[in-house]
């Protein structure tokens, strides 16, 4: 079976994190056959960054990051804080008092190995010692969605051709009681 080692981020890794987020969305972005559009791929980079740097200044509180390392390596993210602008404005501020996980990030050396479900464990029980009984989470890449809807069911909102046709951005709802 394969492990990997689950913690918080220290300063000294934010390199690491940062060339990491550049390689998984790259990535990401070549197989959702969009990896021509340089300017959201580096608006998407930037945002993380941006997350990463607020879970540091706020020393966990706004943004709470957590990673996977095989080895030294970084192969794995996920982060809870604020629910995005574009869950904000189509839900009509609904969901707005629920935190959002993102950044569910897998090195693409490491995908289909278990590594995201690990991080989602631990992200589970983080919110759980925190009071945090429901969150959010919302993907408009098609390979993400999929595995969401897998582990989700379909989602509470779907926003149809949201990104251009046929790429459609969906918002889940969960309740951590009733997916573990």
């Amino acid at each position: 079976m394969f492990t990997a080692e689950v913690r918080r981020p220290k300063t000294e890794d934010s390199e690491q994190l940062k060339n990491f987020f550049r390689t998984v969305i790259t990535d990401t972005f070549i197989n959702e056959g969009i990896g021509d559009q340089i300017n959201d791929m580096n608006e998407e980079i930037d945002v993380k960054k941006r997350y990463l740097e607020s879970d540091f200044e706020s020393n966990g509180e706004m943004r709470y990051f957590l990673i996977a390392l095989y080895g030294e390596k970084i192969i794995g993210s996920i982060e809870y804080g604020q629910a995005n602008e574009i869950i904000r404005n189509c839900t009509n501020n609904a969901y707005e008092g629920l935190v959002e996980i993102g950044t569910v990030f897998v090195h693409p050396d490491h995908q289909r190995k278990g590594v995201g479900n690990l991080l989602l464990k631990a992200m589970y029980a983080t919110l759980r010692k925190k009071g945090i009984e429901e969150f959010c989470l919302d993907s408009g890449y098609k390979s993400a969605q999929s595995i969401w809807k897998k582990k989700f069911g379909e989602p509470d909102i779907l926003l149809k051709d949201y990104w251009g046709k046929n790429f459609d951005h969906m918002i889940w709802k969960v309740k951590i009681s009733e997916i573990e």
